[in-house]
């Protein structure tokens, strides 16, 4: 498949016609080729997959990591039809009903974004603002070469509030679970 030419707006029906092989994501009708991620980011990936998947297992919410197509769109528009398609590094949803095909057609509980050089601006400015416009209730944004991990709970007027920051030795509470802390001991301690 040749490059998506930058002047036309992509949709969910195209991105399916894409090769198997490579990795896209479609922001707000853009495509983006994703790089192969470095291992301290697998690394990181797996150990709050690992948490979130232990809390989770039995209860009516689950965790997925990428590849997983996060399709954000207006109830009106049709799957095919959609202008943002993602990969999140976590993807936490509760309504299963919205599950198809490769991933998930609607507004997840809660995403994970993993920085790396490539994606900071997309996962800081891009994301950010869909995440918050969609109302994703929980937004991080981890740094594995920093060892940070960025909170963002979506308040009542439809907007993030105050970022709250975490280093590698603090455990942070999901606010969409109240019960459920996560150590960033464990997360970055393989790296």
């Amino acid at each position: 498949m040749p490059v998506p030419a930058s002047n036309k707006k992509y949709a969910y029906a195209d991105y399916l016609t894409w090769p198997d092989n490579e990795r896209w994501e479609i922001i707000d009708g853009v495509p983006y080729m994703q790089a192969a991620p470095i291992w301290q980011y697998q690394a990181v990936s797996m150990a709050l997959s690992s948490q979130f998947y232990n809390y989770l297992l039995g209860k009516s919410c689950q965790v997925f990591a990428a590849p997983f197509d996060l399709r954000l769109s207006k109830l009106d528009i049709k799957d095919e039809d959609t202008t943002n398609v993602y990969q999140p590094d976590l993807t936490i949803i509760c309504d299963k009903e919205k599950l198809s095909k490769t991933g998930f057609c609607g507004v997840p509980e809660m995403v994970i974004e993993i920085l790396s050089p490539t994606t900071a601006k997309s996962d800081r400015l891009l994301k950010f603002n869909t995440y918050e416009k969609f109302g994703v209730k929980e937004y991080w944004i981890v740094e594995p070469d920093t060892k940070l991990v960025s909170v963002f709970i979506l308040q009542d007027n439809g907007r993030y509030g105050r970022i709250e920051v975490y280093t590698e030795d603090d455990k942070v509470k999901v606010s969409i679970f109240p019960d459920l802390f996560i150590d960033l001991k464990l997360v970055f301690g393989g790296i």
